[in-house]
């Protein structure tokens, strides 16, 4: 493994072991507290957008010729879980705009599987065709971590060896940090606040992993999380947990300078995306 990746998950054992630490520290009633509030929002959330995100796969704006291959991993937010149609997938989203910026058609592969762990990523890779190379790829992941309580330094070593399975294949590589769980008003504080903090760690923790490992990545908490604190009715589909078709257009539109400068496309990018050095 890559020296600055061993740095990497180094530092967050030591962001794993606050996070246990907090939690053996509260009290029993606040441990009890946090449980009857866990089951509260599962009750209020449910799921009433199924188990199955809307197919996107397809070539778009097949006139501009020269197809870009864009990968797309992860979990239910990378799958679309929330658009009501394929179109408006994060997926589907990216390929347009990538398809208007760079005047190439794109094709689009979903690999991203709604409940998706960092764990269970590196078996969409191995469900692709084996001659399958994609120009760019997209994997945003870790709120399922954060939510079934996978230790950070876990997480992000599972995130690491896909970046670098991709990277050996020459395909460059765009992580989407985890979301800030913080904006889920379904969710009661204080665990709303927890969930804020453990899924923060886990962000920075992935941030500084993948750009070690080779990857562009976009802080999905600066670049597009304000929207969705500001505008919840808008920007979060009915079950209040995934995005809504607008909360994927915004999403789409804040990865996209990243997704540009991995294909080489830009040479600079604004303010929450860093390039691999």
């Amino acid at each position: 493994m890559n020296p600055k990746v061993v740095g990497a998950l180094a530092m967050t054992a030591g962001v794993a072991g606050a996070v246990g630490a907090l939690c053996a520290a509260a009290g029993v009633g606040a441990r009890h507290l946090l449980q009857r509030q866990a089951a509260t929002a599962r009750a209020l959330i449910g799921k009433p957008l199924g188990d199955v995100a809307p197919d996107a796969d397809k070539r778009y704006r097949k006139r501009y010729g020269d197809p870009v291959r864009l990968l797309v991993l992860g979990d239910s937010i990378a799958a679309g879980l929330g658009a009501e149609d394929g179109s408006g997938t994060l997926g589907a989203r990216l390929a347009k705009k990538v398809a208007k910026a760079t005047h190439r058609s794109v094709d689009l592969t979903t690999g991203a599987v709604v409940g998706t762990e960092s764990s269970e990523v590196m078996a969409q890779l191995d469900r692709l065709p084996p001659a399958y190379r994609a120009d760019v790829a997209v994997l945003i992941v870790g709120g399922n971590d954060v939510i079934h309580r996978v230790p950070v330094a876990e997480s992000v070593q599972h995130l690491t060896a896909v970046v670098e399975r991709l990277r050996e294949h020459g395909t460059p590589v765009v992580v989407g940090t985890c979301p800030d769980l913080g904006a889920l008003r379904a969710v009661p504080n204080p665990l709303r606040a927890l969930g804020s903090r453990v899924s923060r760690q886990l962000a920075s923790a992935q941030a500084e992993a993948a750009l070690a490992a080779g990857a562009h990545v976009v802080n999905l908490a600066t670049v597009v999380g304000p929207f969705f604190i500001s505008n919840p009715e808008e920007m979060f589909s009915l079950d209040r947990f995934h995005p809504s078709a607008l909360g994927y257009r915004r999403t789409a539109e804040a990865m996209l300078p990243s997704v540009l400068a991995a294909l080489g496309v830009a040479d600079t990018v604004p303010f929450g995306h860093r390039i691999p050095t």
